[in-house]
Order: C-alpha cells, then sequence, then structure tokens
C-alpha cells in the first residue's frame, strides 16, 4: 500500500513540478512598437549554438544571452541596422538569416542559381537522348549484323 502511496505522490509532484522547468521569459517593453522591433529581430537573428534555429526559439544559454542583449540595445533606442551591425561584428555574417549580398557570401547567393540551372541543362540532355530513335539497318548491314551474332554464338558453345 505505500509503494502505490509513494508512486501517486511521485506523480502529483512531477506533474505540479514540470510546468516550472518550461519557463518562458518574458519581457516588458515600454510600447507595443518596441516589443515587435524585438520578436522581429530575434527571429532573424540566427543563434550561434543551434545553427539552424534563430534567436527566438533557441533555448541554449547563449541565445538566452543575445536575447537579452538585443532587449536592452532596443530599450536604449538603437536601431535595428545598429543591433544588426553589433551582432554581425561579434558573430559574422553567419547570425544572419539573411546574409547581405557581398564577395564572402557570393556562394551563398549564387550556389542554388549555379545548381539549378546545371539541374535544368541534365533534364534537357536526357529528354532529347530518350527522343531520338535507333538507326534502321539496310540489308547488308542487317546481313552483316547476324553473321557477327552466329560467330559470337558458336564461340560460345
Amino acid at each position: 500500500m505505500s509503494r502505490i502511496l509513494a508512486t501517486l505522490l511521485f506523480c502529483l509532484f512531477y506533474s505540479v513540478s514540470s510546468p516550472v522547468v518550461a519557463a518562458i521569459e518574458t519581457y516588458q517593453f515600454a510600447s507595443p512598437e518596441l516589443a515587435e522591433r524585438f520578436t522581429d529581430l530575434t527571429l532573424e537573428l540566427r543563434c550561434p549554438k543551434c545553427q539552424n534555429q534563430n534567436l527566438a526559439d533557441s533555448d541554449s544559454i547563449i541565445a538566452k544571452d543575445l536575447r537579452r542583449q538585443v532587449k536592452i540595445m532596443v530599450d536604449d533606442g538603437q536601431s535595428d541596422e545598429q543591433i544588426r551591425a553589433f551582432m554581425v561584428q561579434r558573430y559574422g555574417d553567419f547570425i544572419l538569416y539573411n546574409p547581405p549580398f557581398k564577395a564572402q557570401t557570393l556562394v551563398l547567393w549564387l550556389a542554388p542559381l549555379v545548381l539549378l540551372i546545371i539541374g535544368a541543362l541534365v533534364l534537357v540532355f536526357i529528354r532529347r537522348g530518350k527522343g531520338t530513335a535507333a538507326a534502321t539497318l539496310d540489308d547488308q548491314e542487317r546481313a552483316e549484323l547476324d553473321s557477327l551474332i552466329k560467330q559470337q554464338q558458336d564461340q560460345n558453345k
């Protein structure tokens, strides 16, 4: 009986304490416009640790620190460009989901287009190859082919 009671108490404790673990960060802003700017910025900046998550979605410690930094900068009245420039200065263009078009990011911008063109050309050549009909043989070529096939069959026996 005490084992069942202990199990029930554990389940009750676990169900009550688990929402505490899933705490959500909330920030207070002076105006809804500042809150919207904060949200937009954290959605467009990439987490340096998670690589495939933005700052808003990441639970990593560095993402929490960067969200806090963005909040401070928004509250201080810095523009979105200033905040982006600060993040790029510290983490490079990698932190931007939409990196600028410049020499260092040229491959990022042009590689998909080049691959798409190559794929289209491959498809065109494949389709052209399937459309050509086999050449028909005249009587002399047919006789020569038959004799070669017969010689091959005789050698295999």
